[in-house]
């Protein structure tokens, strides 16, 4: 990774609502080995060309350059981060970016072919893991990603606890007549294993479908968890983190919701995002970009990519334009933002 020389303004990395963004989440590549009906259309999404895409250099140079700033938290995504053969390499550059500020390496997968390389993985730096399931039936499964794929991904939860990566957390997208007829299987798995069960709500992103008839709210799902199993308590969380969580009392695990529709946590909003293409996105749900990956090429400096990353921080929002609006509006599916 670049050495870092310089300590930045300690406000740097703050919007006008002063909330701090110590938090990177990297799309890895736009490529995925699912097709995920809530995630892409049938037919896939449009790529990418290959030219256009960050180099491994000039990714790193950019999160070192946001470590800098205050960065100390970063997610790999996609796409689907297990598809790059450089996966290890990438974690073992970030990694040593560890004595100039960054924390915790943490990586989202769909977990298909993720036992190849956990070992590895884990070795080279990466400290959490967050698995996509959204069904625990074979059926579904194929059905919902197009893959026939469940064993392996079930396999991998296995590797991952059993390598101490703890609490796993494993996400699931609900959806109505879909799979929230699963909910409850999926919340008695926290009284079994060291894994936070993490629903979301279903969320509109170009060409996924997305209805409001479609989306469980995360207070219907609550009150069917309160009721099948009395006695879950709220457990303290940081105050950025977008879930609220609940566990039963001795429980190895816990059950979370992220109200992303219902109940915006963007009050609490402390992430930026890098696609792959190299464009930073201040919101998930935003429409607006910039792009440090032709600013790099074009020969910016140190200070003129950190400047650009502060100007788009400052017009930031105070909170997303609801569901309604954000289903209206155009952005990239969200293959191509990562998840």
């Amino acid at each position: 990774a670049p050495q870092l020389q310089v300590q930045h303004d300690p406000h740097m990395l703050d919007d006008s609502f002063n909330r701090r963004h110590n938090y990177l989440r990297i799309s890895l590549t736009e490529r995925c080995s699912l097709r995920c009906v809530y995630c892409m259309p049938p037919e896939g999404v449009a790529l990418t060309k290959k030219e256009h895409l960050l180099q491994p250099a000039e990714m790193l140079r950019l999160v070192s350059l946001l470590v800098s700033a205050g960065v100390n938290k970063v997610r790999l995504t996609g796409g689907e981060p297990t598809v790059r053969s450089d996966l290890v390499q990438v974690v073992d550059g970030l990694n040593a970016m560890r004595p100039h500020g960054l924390q915790q390496i943490c990586m989202t997968t769909n977990g298909v072919v993720l036992t190849r390389s956990l070992a590895q993985l884990q070795s080279a730096g990466l400290d959490k893991i967050n698995i996509s399931l959204d069904t625990l039936d074979r059926k579904k499964f194929a059905k919902l990603t197009r893959f026939d794929a469940l064993p392996k991904v079930l396999a991998a939860i296995d590797s991952a606890i059993s390598l101490g990566f703890s609490p796993l957390k494993i996400n699931c997208v609900v959806m109505r007549n879909t799979n929230d007829d699963e909910v409850m299987d999926f919340a008695r798995l926290s009284l079994e294993r060291p894994v936070d069960v993490r629903f979301i709500e279903y969320m509109p992103f170009d060409d996924n479908g997305w209805s409001q008839d479609l989306m469980v709210p995360s207070s219907v799902l609550l009150k069917r968890l309160q009721e099948d199993m009395p006695g879950m308590q709220r457990v303290a969380t940081d105050r950025h983190d977008v879930a609220t969580t609940w566990a039963y009392p001795g429980a190895p695990g816990s059950v979370s919701f992220i109200s992303s529709m219902s109940q915006p946590f963007c009050g609490g909003c402390n992430r930026m995002r890098l696609t792959a293409d190299g464009a930073l996105k201040v919101c998930l749900f935003g429409t607006s970009e910039v792009s440090l990956r032709d600013a790099m090429r074009e020969n910016a400096t140190d200070s003129e990519l950190l400047q650009m990353v502060h100007l788009a921080l400052a017009r930031k929002h105070a909170r997303h334009a609801g569901m309604h609006s954000i289903a209206s509006q155009k952005n990239r599916p969200m293959t191509t933002i990562g998840g």
